[in-house]
């Protein structure tokens, strides 16, 4: 079994054999969890917003982020895009989709001037390829285009939500 750090450096570099383990590894829900929290802490480290009331709120952010998009990635994996082979449950979803979070750790060098404009661009994409190889194989996909399929509609629906939630704040004046 690899240790936190090896499997953060293995879901980084979308080693499937990292993803198959943490899927597995019940024990793994913790460390996923984890470095969902490290992520918020570097990209709050990134842009330089160090006060602790700023870092616990993108911390709860993150993780509340985290589940919802566990739970949603979930749903449509299991019940709306199935292979034959799909096997998942929503814990194996979120260690995978949590470790998948990891090249995110790197957003604490965001502060460096160039290289943080480097990194605010490519470890979205990355995080992207992460998060599609964490999606296949939680379900158990054969195809990588389904897992993108998964993704993007998870995604669509995220910009709904969240585009409903803000017109509502909005015509309530920014209140509730």
């Amino acid at each position: 079994m690899s240790s936190y750090a090896e499997r953060l450096i293995g879901a980084a570099k979308l080693d499937v054999a990292i993803y198959e383990e943490v899927e597995a590894d019940t024990r793994a829900t913790g460390m996923a969890m984890a470095t969902v929290a490290l992520v918020a802490v570097a990209a709050g480290i990134g842009s330089a917003q160090f006060g602790v009331t700023v870092l616990l709120g993108g911390i709860i952010v993150q993780l509340v982020a985290w589940f919802i998009w566990a739970f949603l990635t979930f749903i449509i994996g299991t019940k709306l895009l199935p292979e034959a082979g799909t096997d998942c449950t929503l814990d194996q979803m979120l260690r995978t989709l949590g470790f998948a979070a990891a090249p995110g750790l790197l957003l604490a060098l965001a502060f460096i001037p160039l290289v943080g404009s480097l990194l605010r661009i490519i470890v979205p994409f990355w995080m992207l390829a992460t998060m599609v190889i964490a999606v296949r194989q939680a379900l158990d996909y054969q195809s990588t285009w389904r897992a993108i399929g998964v993704c993007l509609i998870g995604w669509l629906i995220n910009l709904l939500v969240i585009g409903s939630f803000m017109a509502m704040v909005a015509s309530r004046g920014g209140s509730f």
